[in-house]
This record gives C-alpha cells, structure tokens and sequence, in this order.
C-alpha cells in the first residue's frame, strides 16, 4: 500500500535528490516551501481547506480525533481540557448498519464524531457501501457530526479515484492519508474543511518531523505524478483487469467465497484460513498478504502494466486452485 508507484521512481527518485542537496529538515516554526506547496496540491485534490502533517497515518488519525475531541469540547460536550478521554471515549458501530447509527445518535449525546474506513483493510478488504456511507454523511450533517474519514490506506489513487470517498457522491469534513502519499518516504496528513478546518488554533497540535522539506518533496512529486500519467484511470482499468481474470480463473471453486474491492485494493475471501499461502507466493515469485485470516489482500502499485496484471492474475488464481 505503500510503493504506489513502484520503486525508485524517477520523479520522486530526483525529488529526494535534489531536496536533500538543499535542506533535509527545518523546524516547522519557520516557513518549509515544500510544506505549502504539497499542502496546497493536497487540499485541491480531496477538496479539503486545510493540512496537517505528521508522519504516519497513525499520527494524521492521531490528530483527527484531537481535532474532533477539541470540537465537541467547544460546542459544550463534556471532554476535559478539550481533548480527554485519551484512550476510551468510542462508540463502535457494526459495518454497513444504518440503523445502528441511528440508534447511536438516539442514545448518546456526546458523540461529535464518526470515524471509518471507506474499505477496511486489515479486516479483509471489507467495503462500506455507498448508501451507508451516504447515509452516514446524512446523519452526521443532522447531528453536527464530523465525518471522518480513514484513507490511510485508501487514498493516493488506490481505489481508482485520488480519494475514495470522491467516487462515492459525498464530502466528509475530515479525512487522513499517509501510506502511498510518500512512496516509502514516512508521511501522513489529515485534511479539513469548513467548521473542522477552524478548530485548531496555534500551539494546540504540533510534531517535530511532520511536513519536513524531505518528506514533503517526496508527497509533491508523488501527487504530481498521479496526477500527470492518469494513474488513477490506470488503478481502475488494471483493478478491472485483475478483478475479472481472477473471477473468471477462480470460477467453480468452492473454496472461494467472493472476490472484492475497488481499484488497486482487492481481496479474495476463501473459505478457511490461508495465511500459508502468503509463503507459497513468495516460493512461485510472488508478494501478496493474507487480511483477516482467510482474504488473499492484493495492493499491486498504480503503475502496475496489463501484463503484469494478467501474471499477477494468473499466478495468484494458480496459488488457490492448489490450496483447495
């Protein structure tokens, strides 16, 4: 999820050259060029007003929940000194249920907040529907909810669209981003607009390596690139590409459940756990990862060629075949 555009890239490759020739780290007290320019090519991209950077996602959803902890605080919700509880203080919601949200917002008058995944990863390459989601935004309108969204591993053209969220009909007011964003370089941001964008003043969050000169050069050249060679559309036609070859391949074996996903970001749920296979792909020349015990997660780069695609196709179907 990382390497979206494959190894030493040319782009980010020179990028890194040639900031690391001038400065590699500057205290974010003083104006960093690279900052505000990765910033602003950010911001247009997910149509978010402002940025923040640290340096990984678990720092940029780190600083979503300070901001959204710090905004119920200011609209009267009990949380000490704006950002208690530090550990507790969630409310979990089961995947795709409207009505549990509903329930939520019924039940309990100090949530400020929603916070997911568009396609959860970890958990096997589970998807959010559209009209969850959409709902989602719904309710959290009605309420004065924030939306946060966890593009983490989503966002930087994985799923086809800069951010996945921008293929799915709806804004949320917050959301977070690292992994692709610096091709290996450590980065992470959360982006905000209209009322969460003003909740932070100065001194109330900070890091000491987040939005460094290095880092940030590494995010434009990467953001540019996408941008520039359509990888987006390419995420999409080669998501398509693998998707499909795999249905077709995996077609009569019982021992696939279903194959999922968006873009570049695909599972194939078996029915049994398969963490062995992780090993047997590595033997047959290939690099997969098993997500939630039983799903075959694929997260080729964005730069990925048909052939390549069709191979990785191919040789993942062959893996399956051979482990019924």
């Amino acid at each position: 999820a990382v390497n979206g555009l494959g190894h030493a890239h040319p782009a980010v490759t020179a990028a890194i050259r040639a900031q690391a020739d001038k400065l590699v780290h500057s205290s974010n007290l003083y104006r960093i060029e690279a900052q505000e320019q990765l910033g602003a090519a950010l911001t247009q991209a997910a149509g978010m007003d402002n940025c923040f950077f640290g340096n990984s996602g678990a720092e940029a959803n780190e600083a979503a929940i300070k901001l959204a902890r710090l905004y119920g605080h200011n609209r009267g919700v009990k949380i000490q000194a704006g950002f208690e509880p530090l550990v507790s203080g969630f409310v979990r919601a089961p995947r795709n249920d409207i009505e549990a949200l509903r329930q939520i917002a019924a039940n309990n008058p100090d949530v400020v907040a929603l916070l997911a995944e568009p396609i959860q990863g970890e958990s096997g390459v589970q998807t959010l529907d559209r009209e969850y989601l959409q709902a989602a935004r719904e309710i959290c309108s009605k309420q004065g909810w924030l939306l946060m969204l966890d593009e983490v591993q989503t966002g930087n053209g994985r799923t086809g669209t800069y951010f996945a969220y921008q293929g799915l009909d709806l804004i949320p007011d917050v959301v977070t981003t690292a992994k692709g964003l610096g091709n290996g370089v450590p980065i992470g941001a959360c982006l905000a607009t209209g009322a969460a964008a003003q909740v932070f003043g100065a001194g109330q969050h900070g890091s000491t390596f987040g939005g460094n000169p290095l880092a940030c050069a590494a995010g434009l050249a990467v953001i540019n690139t996408i941008t520039r060679d359509k990888l987006c559309d390419n995420a999409t036609a080669m998501g398509q590409l693998i998707a499909d070859t795999l249905r077709t391949e995996c077609a009569g074996m019982g021992h696939v459940r279903e194959i999922r996903g968006r873009g570049l970001m695909l599972g194939v749920e078996l029915r049994k756990d398969c963490g062995e296979l992780v090993q047997r792909a590595m033997e047959a020349g290939l690099l997969i990862n098993v997500a939630g015990g039983n799903t075959v997660r694929l997260l080729p780069p964005l730069v990925i060629s048909e052939s390549e695609a069709r191979d990785l196709a191919g040789g993942v179907a062959d893996l399956i075949r051979n482990f019924d």
